[in-house]
């Protein structure tokens, strides 16, 4: 069901519960004050034909004669009026006698005074009455006819207004729900219009401050973020195909070179070895590649757990002289460990070793005597670590860059690189919520500091 259906069809319910409230208090109301009202009368009538017997002392034939003359019209009430013994002294029609007294009615009338009930349609009241120190008990009863049928008429007008009133509270709801929801129509037309080809289109925000333009702002802000995101993805896949380019295009060449005629076994080795350079460098390319996307899972995807930071950067040594006998890693602590969570954080184990890597290679290749001091300390919400070398440094103007996807600085023709490892460092430092920096000046090293915070 539509939202506008929805919103028309709760409306118009609340209404309904409303008004049908209404019209109950109105009905139940109603009756109960024409029965009051009634009761009221007839015993009213009662005492006033009660007067005319025992004041003025009209013959009661005369006053049978009235009630015959009256029983066709609107109040055709039957009055009986008894002593204490049961002795009727009075009655209008005792041939008709429509209310059947018994003694046990007239002793339910002496002890409660008065009581009230009904007899099918007719209304009957039963009460004491004393005149002239004596007590008399007298019954009228009567049907109400004109409050009934008022009654009636009142009952038809409240099914009628309801009804009515319910069909244009439903039309009602509908026109203020399409009128409500008419921006959140022009949101879903405007959308259906963006697609990957227009990612740059943007819905209209309105007057910027109610819940619907809340909802196009956010909206415009994941556009954002999908062109930036699309856009970073088109950038990502030309940088890596010019990446995989090169050593495919130099490793194809020279194969190429040495199937054109024969050629030494020295020729022969050294084509194969530099075919091998050139697959080495598309492996580690590749483990790059597949490190980097590890690195941009959606956080919830990773599994992280406690960790000690000293313990990982001690394997990341050890992995990076296995595969650089000649390269030099120095690890020391500034300050005495006094509580191990001081240099323990929250995080994937198997990431965090590969920031170090290449932190660490990056260190040594870039410096002649292939050296890298690595640092450990912390503070009072932190653990820092830092990595300095005394290599070519890195130019002032090209440090905002460096962390940037498969950019290469100037001292590229130091080292080779595929610019993924920093990058990657970066993502990886930024999926444990540390933060990462770096201070270099042109031949004089760099020292790149990382910062986690503690678990």
């Amino acid at each position: 069901m539509k939202i506008k259906n929805r919103l028309t069809l709760i409306f118009t319910i609340c209404i309904a519960c409303l008004l049908l409230i209404f019209a109950l208090v109105i009905y139940t109301s109603f009756s109960k004050n024409r029965e009051d009202e009634y009761f009221k009368r007839l015993k009213q009538l009662a005492t006033t034909k009660a007067n005319l017997l025992l004041d003025a002392k009209i013959n009661p034939q005369v006053l049978q004669l009235i009630y015959k003359s009256s029983s066709s019209s609107i109040f055709p009430e039957e009055v009986a009026i008894y002593d204490t013994g049961f002795h009727l002294l009075y009655h209008d029609a005792v041939k008709i006698d429509k209310v059947k007294e018994t003694p046990q009615m007239i002793h339910d009338i002496i002890r409660d005074k008065e009581i009230e009930f009904y007899q099918n349609e007719l209304q009957v009241v039963g009460f004491l009455y004393p005149h002239q120190g004596k007590l008399y008990v007298i019954t009228a009863a009567a049907t109400d006819v004109y409050g009934l049928k008022n009654f009636a008429g009142l009952k038809y007008t409240l099914l009628a207004g309801f009804l009515i009133t319910i069909f244009l509270v439903f039309f009602t709801g509908r026109f203020l729900s399409q009128q409500a929801l008419k921006p959140v129509s022009d949101l879903v037309d405007h959308v259906e219009e963006i697609t990957a080809k227009n990612l740059d289109l943007r819905v209209n925000e309105g007057n910027g401050k109610d819940e619907i333009a809340e909802l196009a702002i956010t909206f415009n802000r994941m556009l954002d973020r999908l062109e930036n995101s699309f856009d970073g993805q088109k950038q990502f896949v030309s940088s890596i195909s010019h990446e995989l380019r090169t050593p495919l295009a130099t490793m194809l060449g020279e194969l190429e070179l040495v199937l054109q005629k024969e050629r030494s076994p020295k020729e022969y080795q050294d084509s194969i070895q530099h075919a091998m350079e050139d697959g080495q460098k598309l492996t580690k390319l590749c483990n790059s590649l597949l490190d980097f996307a590890k690195a941009s899972y959606d956080p919830a995807e990773i599994s992280f757990k406690e960790v000690r930071l000293d313990e990982i950067l001690m394997e990341a040594r050890s992995q990076v002289l296995d595969s650089y006998p000649g390269y030099k890693l120095n690890i020391f602590f500034e300050k005495d460990i006094e509580d191990d969570d001081y240099i323990s954080i929250l995080g994937n184990e198997y990431l965090l070793r590969v920031a170090f890597v290449n932190l660490m290679e990056n260190g040594c290749k870039f410096s002649e005597n292939k050296e890298c001091q690595i640092a450990i300390t912390y503070h009072a919400n932190q653990a820092i670590i830092r990595f300095q070398d005394h290599g070519v440094g890195i130019n002032e103007e090209e440090i905002p860059n460096i962390f940037n996807p498969f950019y290469r600085g100037g001292n590229k023709k130091f080292a080779s690189g595929n610019g993924i490892g920093l990058s990657l460092t970066k993502k990886i430092i930024d999926l444990h919520k540390g933060i990462i920096g770096v201070v270099s000046n042109k031949n004089d090293g760099s020292v790149f500091t990382a910062e986690f915070p503690h678990v």
